[in-house]
């Protein structure tokens, strides 16, 4: 019998440093919120079999993934661990956030390229229904606020178009999950801009105050055109071309209002 205990006490030893030291949940911080600040929204730009592949076997994952057909949501990371979709990435200044985001890739074949140039796909009304419930839930348990829920292109517009211009942002508006311009705010600014467009500096210290890592260079280069035209496939997906317009400034002008000082 001493035998057989001595044999056991290192299993013992094992077991209980294995448990940790005792902790005391008695007390809680009131300053204190969730590690999830932001949810991102992607395309899988391939089929279902090739963005299941890759987001379960390759460097890159979500911590969703929405199926086209049959619609169906798959976790594939839980949202208190990270996963690795957003890559180098930025918003309002905050960097590198896939250590603060859940991510959603969407199973649409995204780009591709047609007769006539660059196809984007649409989404069936199915799969955006069954987003747009899972987006609610998320952003429930972490109270992620609403500026804050944002398109892969949002925080990567020199690397990323997704979700692209078929994605129905405006529904999400009208769900109450995300801000949107006044279209009769931006009616009236547009008719001022018509008549005297601001120059390009102007434009890019808006986009920069609207969130994006915007260069302040008063020229048009490709970075800023680039900018512009992830914004318009968000805003006014009619016309994305990059260049600055009426419509553009105006939209701008209602998204970026003018900072109240205090006393």
């Amino acid at each position: 019998m001493k035998r057989i205990l001595v044999c056991l006490l290192p299993v013992l030893a094992v077991i209980s440093c294995a448990r940790g030291p005792h902790i005391d949940h008695s007390y809680r911080a009131k300053s204190q919120d969730s590690r999830a600040q932001f949810l991102i929204l992607h395309f899988t730009g391939g089929t279902w079999e090739a963005s299941l592949k890759t987001l379960t076997q390759d460097n890159v994952s979500s911590h969703y993934l929405v199926r086209d057909n049959p619609v169906k949501i798959y976790q594939l990371v839980q949202e208190n661990r990270r996963a690795y979709h957003a890559g180098d990435s930025s918003w309002k200044g905050q960097t590198l956030l896939n250590a603060a985001s859940i991510g959603i890739e969407i199973q649409n074949l995204g780009d591709t390229k047609g007769p006539d140039g660059i196809v984007y796909h649409d989404y069936p009304k199915a799969q955006i229904d069954a987003v747009i419930e899972l987006v609610k839930a998320i952003v429930a348990r972490h109270e992620i606020r609403a500026d804050r829920i944002l398109g892969h292109s949002d925080i990567a517009p020199q690397r990323k178009v997704d979700p692209g211009p078929t994605f129905p942002w405006k529904r999400f508006a009208e769900e109450g999950i995300i801000p949107w311009p006044d279209a009769s705010a931006v009616a009236a600014k547009r008719g001022t801009y018509e008549a005297d467009l601001p120059n390009v500096a102007w434009f890019q210290v808006k986009l920069a105050e609207h969130g994006f890592a915007t260069p302040l260079t008063g020229q048009l280069d490709i970075a800023t055109k680039n900018i512009l035209a992830v914004f318009q496939m968000k805003y006014r997906p009619a016309r994305y071309d990059g260049i600055p317009d009426a419509e553009t400034a105006a939209i701008l002008e209602v998204l970026t209002p003018p900072k109240v000082k205090g006393p």
